[in-house]
């Protein structure tokens, strides 16, 4: 029963339970695609993204293609530090990161990103494809990553 009260008198009554909506818990799938749009936009957001993640990687070198304004590929290449074979099972989590461990660290971060949903964001609304090699790596290490 909802019911307000004005000047004393009733003004709505009863209202049948089957028109009320209920509340319900989203979709993993659906909250991962809103917090994708939140973060990434537009292919220059993303592009905006993995620039920092190339910067942050120590990189000196950056080479980009787009393809139809970054639609149909927008590929970024560096010669950053790389991603350590043990860490490309979680790189495109939710909420990993190589930049801070505990949230004292937020005090001395000094990164262009920390939070880790750039690439899981990304993935959320495209295909991607990471292949890295480490300093003194014998090969490079190729996955590819949809959804997160």
């Amino acid at each position: 029963l909802i019911a307000l009260k004005l000047d004393g008198r009733q003004s709505m009554s009863e209202v049948r339970q089957e028109h009320v909506p209920c509340i319900q818990k989203l979709e993993e799938v659906v909250v991962n695609k809103i917090a994708a749009g939140e973060v990434i936009h537009r292919p220059a957001s993303a592009l905006k993204e993995m620039l920092e993640n190339s910067l942050d990687a120590g990189s000196t070198q950056i080479t980009i293609v787009a393809k139809q304004g970054g639609l149909k590929l927008l590929q970024i290449q560096d010669n950053g530090h790389g991603i350590r074979l043990n860490d490309m099972d979680i790189v495109c989590e939710r909420f990993t990161t190589s930049k801070l461990r505990a949230f004292e660290d937020l005090q001395e971060i000094s990164t262009f990103g920390f939070r880790g949903e750039a690439l899981a964001s990304i993935t959320h609304v495209a295909k991607v494809t990471i292949t890295t090699m480490t300093d003194g790596a014998e090969c490079a290490y190729k996955a590819q990553y949809a959804m997160g």
